[in-house]
Order: C-alpha cells, then sequence, then structure tokens
C-alpha cells in the first residue's frame, strides 16, 4: 500500500508523534507554531511587499534602496531582515538567490525555506550552473537574459522583486499579492498569471 506522503513527511510524522507520546511536545503548539509559519510569517508576508512595490513607485524604490527599511514600513521586522537587500528581475536580467555556505533565508517575510534550498546540491550547482538549476526547478529562461546569483551570509539576506506579469493592469494589491509565489522571490520561479484569472 502506497502512501501520498513523501519519505520525508513520513519521518517528520513519526518524529512528532514520538516527541508527543514522550510528553515532549504539546501538539497544540506544534498546531499554532505551523500557522504562525504558514499564516503570518511566511511567503504572504514577501508577496504583499511585491504587489505594494508593484502598484506604489516610491515604495518600490525605497525597496530597492533599503529592503530593511522599506520591509519595516509593512510591520516585517525580524533577525533574518536586519540587512534585507532586494533585486529586481528585468526584461533582460533575472536574479537567483542562494546560500552556499548554509541556508541563511529571510525567514520573517519569505518563511521557511523550502527544502532544496538547503540542499547541497541547490547550494553548489546555483553559482555553477544557474540556468541548469532554473530549469530543473521548471523556470527555462531565454538564452539572451542574464542571471545574476546574490549568495545570502548572516549578515545579509536577499529577495527578488519579480516582474509583474502582463494583463495585471488595475488589480489590486490584494490580487496580486496571491499571485506571486516564494519561489518566485528566491528567483527560482517567474510570477504568471493563472488561466481564467481576472482583475
Amino acid at each position: 500500500m502506497s502512501s501520498h506522503f513523501s519519505d520525508v513527511e513520513l519521518r517528520v510524522k513519526a518524529l512528532e508523534s514520538l516527541l508527543v507520546d514522550k510528553g515532549l511536545v504539546d501538539p497544540a503548539a506544534l498546531d499554532t507554531l505551523i500557522d504562525l509559519y504558514e499564516n503570518e510569517i511566511g511567503p504572504r508576508n514577501g508577496a504583499r511587499v511585491v504587489a505594494r512595490a508593484w502598484t506604489d513607485a516610491d515604495f518600490r524604490r525605497r525597496l530597492l534602496e533599503d529592503g530593511t527599511s522599506a520591509s519595516a514600513e509593512m510591520g516585517f521586522l525580524g533577525r533574518q531582515t536586519d540587512k534585507l537587500v532586494v533585486v529586481e528581475n528585468t526584461p533582460g536580467v533575472h536574479n537567483l538567490v542562494v546560500c552556499t555556505l548554509c541556508s541563511c533565508y529571510p525567514w520573517a517575510i519569505l518563511g521557511l525555506p523550502p527544502v532544496w534550498y538547503k540542499s547541497a546540491p541547490y547550494r553548489s550547482r546555483a553559482v555553477i550552473d544557474p540556468r541548469g538549476v532554473l530549469r530543473e526547478l521548471g523556470t527555462e529562461l531565454p538564452d539572451d537574459i542574464e542571471i545574476r546569483v546574490w549568495d545570502s551570509t548572516a549578515e545579509v539576506r536577499y529577495m527578488v522583486l519579480p516582474e509583474r506579469p502582463p494583463g495585471t493592469d488595475g488589480w489590486s494589491e490584494e490580487q496580486l499579492g496571491a499571485i506571486v509565489t516564494r519561489d518566485s522571490m528566491i528567483g527560482a520561479g517567474l510570477v504568471g498569471v493563472p488561466a481564467g484569472a481576472a482583475p
């Protein structure tokens, strides 16, 4: 009988059950923590920042000049955003974020890092073959687009301001925020408009 859970998910569930059975972890506290990272500290925060930058030119300028202060204007503060640098994708430049030493990541604004971001293959190959890594992640870019790789550290965290997709004129910040993905703010993906989406 097969499970719809991956091996990693099964191991996490087994570990959680063991910790709960031994009385070391309160299931309600775990649920609260998970909800916090999924709904309050997570990619939705970054998506709101991106949507604001797409609709407010002054905010966009402040965000690119000082990502820490601009994100703090929206209430997104944290140790991992002490020095947040935001880099902008353009028609000719695509940015990709990696942390080659470990997995430094702006949690307060992007939530928990994806498993692949922390993996040794991503951390080493993103610098050597960014175009190939992007292709493997499902993002195919034309050869004439320059790819810039930004290496996060304990002192500086990076976030990508993705390009606003065509066909979104007149959309509200809320509507725009709903189409921004975590991967697009790392540079591993692009923002697209879902089929049938309308302002």
